[in-house]
C-alpha cells in the first residue's frame, strides 16, 4: 500500500483536537503549498462520532490500570467517514516502526495518508487490528498525544512534494538522504568572533569542496550516529561489489 503512486497528496487527520491543524504547516513553504493546492488537509473530529450526549470517546481499560482508552466503536465510526483513496492509515504511537527518510519518501510518492491521533493511554487494539493500521513512531519519547507527531510526519512528507521546495539539490544533500548526517554549514561573515570559515570553502575549487563535505559528513556520522555509520558502510561496500 505504501508504494502506490498517485498524482496528488492529501492528509486526513483524525483527532480530538482539530484546531491543532494545520498549525505550523499553515506557514512558510508548506503553508504556501497548501494555499496553492499542492496538498490538501482534511480534519475529522473523532468526538463527532460518539453516540451519547456527553460525546464520550474513552473508557477505563479492561484489566485495570491508570488512564483511559479510546473506544474502538467511536474510532471505527470516524474511520468509516473517511473516503478510501488507497492511502495508508497510520496511528502515531511510540511502539510503532520508526519514522525515517525511506518511509517519508514512500508516503510522499503515494496519494496521501490518513493519520490517527491517539490521546489518553491510547486506542483499543481491536480497531487497530481490524483496520490493519500501521503504527509509526517519531522517536523514543512520550508526547501528550498523536497530534505533534502527526505534524512532524506531515512536515517531513510535504517538503518532498513537487514544487514545495525551490532547490531540489539542497534536499538531496540533507541529512539521511545519502545515509549520512549533513556536513557543517557556513555563511558570511568569513570571520566571526575570531572563528574563520574553513579555507577550502573559499578556495573556489569545487572538487575539493565536495571531498571536504563528504569527509565531514562521514566523520560526524561516525561520531554521533554509529548505527547510521554501520548501515552506510554496508551500503557502500555493496555498491563497490556491484550488489
Amino acid at each position: 500500500m505504501l508504494d502506490k503512486v498517485a498524482a496528488s497528496w492529501k492528509a486526513t487527520v483524525l483527532t480530538l483536537h482539530p484546531d491543532m491543524f494545520p498549525g505550523s504547516l499553515g506557514l512558510s513553504l508548506a503553508g504556501r503549498a497548501l494555499e496553492k493546492g499542492t496538498w490538501e488537509l482534511e480534519k475529522v473530529d473523532i468526538r463527532d462520532f460518539a453516540d451519547d450526549k456527553h460525546r464520550t470517546v474513552d473508557a477505563i481499560p479492561f484489566g485495570g490500570g491508570a488512564g483511559l482508552v479510546m473506544r474502538p466503536d467511536v474510532v471505527d465510526a470516524a474511520l468509516n467517514s473517511v473516503a478510501d483513496n488507497g492511502s495508508p492509515v497510520i496511528y502515531l504511537s511510540p511502539r510503532g516502526r520508526l519514522l525515517d527518510q525511506d518511509l517519508v519518501k514512500k508516503l510522499a510518492a503515494g496519494p496521501g495518508v490518513t493519520l490517527l491521533c491517539g490521546r489518553y493511554e491510547g486506542i483499543d487494539q481491536r480497531v487497530l487490528e481490524a483496520r490493519e493500521v500501521i503504527e509509526v513512531s517519531v522517536g523514543d519519547y512520550i508526547l501528550s498525544g498523536g497530534e505533534p507527531a502527526a505534524l512532524i510526519l506531515m512536515d517531513a512528507v510535504i517538503r518532498l512534494l513537487p514544487g514545495v521546495m525551490g532547490n531540489r539539490e539542497s534536499a538531496d544533500e540533507e541529512s539521511f538522504e545519502l545515509g549520512l548526517l549533513e556536513y557543517p554549514l557556513y555563511t558570511r561573515p568569513a570571520e566571526w568572533q575570531g572563528r574563520k570559515v574553513p579555507e577550502v570553502l573559499t578556495s573556489g575549487h569545487h572538487e575539493k569542496i565536495k571531498q571536504w563535505r563528504q569527509e565531514q559528513a562521514e566523520e560526524i556520522t561516525r561520531e554521533r550516529r554509529p548505527d547510521l555509520w554501520a548501515e552506510y558502510l554496508v551500503k557502500r561496500n555493496d555498491t563497490k561489489l556491484g550488489r
